[in-house]
């Protein structure tokens, strides 16, 4: 009973990688193609690119919060903010969905 038990367990862990590489590597993928969309995005949703990608390569921020005169870096610094908390997985993910939805 407890060999069975451990085999299951090892195969839960077996599966488990394909998914997580999947995803890393659909990851990698929306990264190179959010450089060749066929047309620019708005300011707002380059935000939400910037934001997402970030959120789910590094996880939470924790760098200082720009000053207000630098208008770019506290425009990225906000929006990457607003995901703290975000998994990286979940930001993976929504960034995958975000650029297949702006790809032709």
């Amino acid at each position: 009973m407890c060999r069975s038990l451990q085999a299951n367990q090892d195969a839960v862990h077996i599966l488990e990688i394909p998914i997580m590489t999947d995803l890393n590597t659909q990851f990698e993928q929306a990264s190179e193609d959010a450089k060749n969309l066929s047309e620019k995005p708005d300011n707002q949703t380059l935000l939400r690119i910037y934001a997402l990608y970030k959120q789910g390569s590094e996880g939470d921020i924790t760098r200082d919060k720009p000053s207000m005169t630098d208008m770019v870096g506290f425009a990225k610094w906000s929006a990457w903010n607003k995901l703290k908390g975000t998994g990286q997985d979940e930001a993976k993910q929504n960034f995958i969905d975000l650029i297949e939805s702006l790809k032709d």
